[in-house]
C-alpha cells in the first residue's frame, strides 16, 4: 500500500483501471508520470495515474459507466475510502480535474491539463503504448514536459530536467527511446 495525501490507498493497479476504460470505449490519452514511465524515462515509481478523456457528451457518458464500474470516489483526506458521486455526461462536462480514488488505485481525471488544449491536443501527438498487456493512447514525451513545465508545481519542476535530458537522448538516439512493459509503475 502507498501513503497518500488521504492516507493509504489500495493496492495500485493501473492495468485494471486501463481495462475499465477500454471495456467502455472511453476515448483518452494517459498523461503524467505514467506516460513518461512509458517512454523510458527514468523517474521513480508513481502510484497512481493521470488520464484526459476526450469531452464529448456519448465520451463522457462511456466515462461514466467506466467509473461506475470502477466503484471511482472522490479522493479526500478525510474520508479514506473516498466519497461516492453521482456522474453522467453532463455533470462530468462540467469538470476540469476529479481527483479520484477505486479498489484499483488512485487516478486523476484531467481534463485540461496545464499548458495543453486537452485531449485533442494531447491525442495529436500521442503514441499507443502497451502498459502491460492493455494498449492506450499515451501522450508524447515533449507533451508530458510541456504540461509539467506549465503547471509549476514543486514536483513537476523537479523531474523536468530528468525528462528534458531523455527526450534529448531519445532524439539524438542515445537511448532505445521504447516503451517500458509497466515494471516501473510499481514500487518493489
Amino acid at each position: 500500500m502507498k501513503e497518500s495525501s488521504s492516507g493509504p490507498s489500495p493496492e495500485f493497479n493501473p492495468e485494471r483501471i486501463l481495462e475499465a476504460l477500454n471495456t467502455h470505449g472511453v476515448r483518452y490519452v494517459v498523461i503524467g508520470a505514467v506516460a513518461a514511465l512509458a517512454h523510458g524515462a527514468p523517474i521513480g515509481a508513481t502510484f497512481d495515474i493521470d488520464i484526459t478523456p476526450a469531452r464529448d457528451p456519448a465520451n463522457l457518458e462511456r466515462l461514466s459507466g467506466a467509473l461506475s464500474d470502477l466503484d471511482a470516489r472522490v479522493r479526500t483526506v478525510d474520508v479514506e475510502d473516498g466519497l461516492p458521486f453521482a456522474h453522467d455526461a453532463v455533470s462530468l462536462a462540467n469538470v476540469r480535474m476529479l481527483n479520484l480514488t477505486c479498489p484499483a488505485g488512485d487516478f486523476d481525471l484531467a481534463f485540461l491539463p496545464s499548458g495543453t488544449g486537452g485531449y485533442d491536443d494531447l491525442v495529436y501527438n500521442a503514441t499507443t503504448i502497451a502498459i502491460s498487456a492493455v494498449e492506450v493512447s499515451v501522450a508524447s514525451l515533449a507533451d508530458v514536459i510541456r504540461s509539467k513545465d506549465a503547471a509549476g508545481r514543486p514536483k513537476d519542476i523537479a523531474v523536468l530536467p530528468v525528462l528534458e535530458q531523455h527526450a534529448r537522448s531519445m532524439r539524438e538516439g542515445t537511448e532505445d527511446g521504447g516503451a517500458n512493459s509497466g515494471e516501473t509503475l510499481r514500487e518493489t
